[in-house]
């Protein structure tokens, strides 16, 4: 059978790729095309979107720029990372940082994809959009003290400044996170309108941005095509032209690409996969532990009866955390369970005190009041199902053993955030990436009071909140130990969230592909990538 006709009869189980577009790898120029598969897309082109996924992320990143970015080193295997503690310049070519504000100069030769100039008026547009828009966005801004557009001042065509309402280590670092992007507003205004005074609408499904990438094409749920923008001048033009992202709900056909050579790059892989293509050492295979960040069961505080500690303790001891690293992550993460009884680090993240014990858990649910358990339901995403499911079958397996019956939730990956965001759900399986590498930004994100997206548990403790808001402007690093020890302490005693392990960043690729850095997002920048 001829390789075309075999690659047809495959991938029209596929459903993403039994479409008359599709064109193997081989068939694209071999230097300049790339050839990308996922599990999921975008479901939307705007990072300040309501519900923008982690695919999201990926397709704004490369098409917007942002003031400044962050420096690489290499980590201990010798592959390209980002260094949080270097921040360089992106569309800013320089700043200066006073006592209470900071002055940015914009390139003056930089302009947006339909070749308008980038001024600081439009800098200011998209600031003040991402503290007003509300959700994520606004949450984001606000960790590093950026909160009113009042903040944010257009001094004249190529020079921004920045008031700072306190001082706050994470506010510079915090422009260079995904979400505050360089819109250019004057193309963004033209699809304004009274109930949409931020063209949210208009920007879902069309970028107006300046970066290296801009959008060729986009076929939500099949493809999206990126086009070297070649007048960018935020960084070194990159080497590769086109690129073309496909959505592969299928792993199997995913690593059959791969191995076929029909294919670039694809993400997030079955772990049983990826083990299995490291030891076969056909293609390059980097897996990187995710800098701050866990895989964890959420328990809301706000449902009963999770809003009983013992019963949250009781689940702690009933999760069978080697099977899950054994059987559903083939090693592929970094447990996050039985660790010291007392907190003695204020790394993060670090193991829970936790571990496999069903006696101790069936005596902790009885003293609560629940000898005989009780009927719930798990929820998790289906856009990251290859991992998600098998961890959620182990767990409904366990706590059956203890008279708790799960059923099972699955959302499509589409709606996920969407449906996050209600804070309705009794019980999630969900992953969180700090983009600053401090645990009181983790702790901000999650377990503040104020109660953000990712706090899915609903928490709200006022001891926890003041320890996380002293870490934040700490300076007495004594103090500061004590500060992260003690949230850490309580968040570990309370367990609302159970951390389950720290997961990787898998990517397998052809070994003609170079260039890979490791970025905080979780997804794939095409800046660097070259291929031979």
């Amino acid at each position: 059978m001829k390789r075309r006709d075999f690659l047809l009869g495959t991938t029209a189980a596929a459903g993403a790729l039994a479409t008359p577009y599709i064109r193997s790898a081989r068939a694209q120029a071999r230097k300049d095309t790339l050839l990308t598969l996922s599990e999921n897309g975008p479901n939307n082109l705007d990072i300040m979107g309501l519900g923008t996924n982690r695919p999201g992320y990926e397709a704004s990143w490369n098409t917007h720029d942002r003031l400044v970015t962050f420096g690489a080193k290499k980590d201990a295997n010798g592959v390209d990372h980002y260094d949080y503690k270097k921040i360089e310049p992106e569309l800013a070519e320089s700043w200066d940082v006073g006592d209470m504000s900071a002055t940015f100069k914009l390139r003056k030769d930089a302009t947006f994809h339909d070749g308008s100039p980038v001024t600081a008026k439009d800098v200011k547009w998209s600031f003040d959009r991402a503290v007003t828009v509300g959700g994520f966005p606004t949450f984001q801004m606000k960790a590093g003290s950026l909160e009113k557009p009042e903040q944010f001042v257009a001094v004249d065509d190529h020079t921004f400044r920045i008031d700072f309402v306190r001082k706050d280590r994470l506010t510079l670092p915090d422009i260079g996170v995904p979400v505050p992007i360089v819109i250019n507003s004057e193309l963004a205004k033209k699809h304004v309108t009274d109930k949409d005074p931020w063209a949210m609408e208009w920007l879902k499904n069309n970028e107006a941005g300046g970066g290296a990438y801009q959008i060729e094409k986009w076929t939500p749920g099949q493809e999206l095509v990126f086009r070297r923008y070649d007048d960018w001048k935020s960084g070194p033009l990159p080497k590769i032209q086109r690129v073309i992202w496909r959505v592969v709900p299928s792993a199997g056909n995913r690593r059959a690409l791969l191995e076929r050579g029909d294919a670039d790059i694809s993400f997030n892989l079955p772990p049983k996969d990826v083990s299995e293509l490291a030891e076969e050492n056909k293609l390059t295979i980097i897996g990187t532990p995710v800098d701050n960040c866990i895989i964890y069961i959420d328990m809301n505080v706000k449902v009963p009866p999770f809003d009983n500690a013992k019963v949250r303790q009781a689940i702690a001891y009933a999760i069978p955390y080697q099977k899950i690293m054994n059987a559903a992550m083939f090693g592929r993460g970094v447990p996050m369970f039985g660790g010291p009884a007392a907190i003695s680090s204020p790394a993060w993240p670090q193991p829970s005190p936790y571990t496999y014990d069903l006696a101790k858990a069936k005596q902790l649910l009885t003293e609560a009041g629940f000898p005989d358990g009780f009927e719930t339901t798990l929820s998790f995403d289906l856009g990251v199902a290859v991992t998600n499911e098998p961890i959620c079958v182990l767990v409904q397996e366990s706590l059956a053993q203890i008279g708790i019956k799960i059923t099972l939730n699955k959302i499509p990956g589409a709606t996920w955030r969407a449906e996050l965001a209600k804070k309705t759900f009794p019980m999630v399986v969900n992953i969180f990436g700090g983009w600053i590498i401090y645990p009181e930004y983790f702790f901000l994100w999650n377990y503040h009071g104020q109660n953000s997206l990712f706090n899915t548990m609903n928490y709200q403790n006022p001891v926890m909140d003041k320890l996380i808001e002293a870490a934040r402007f700490e300076t007495d690093q004594h103090k500061y130990r004590d500060e992260v020890e003690g949230f850490i302490d309580i968040a570990f005693k309370e367990i609302p969230r159970i951390p389950l392990y720290q997961p990787f960043i898998d990517v397998a690729m052809q070994k003609n592909i170079t260039g890979y850095r490791y970025w905080f997002h979780r997804q794939l920048d095409y800046r660097q990538l070259i291929k031979t």
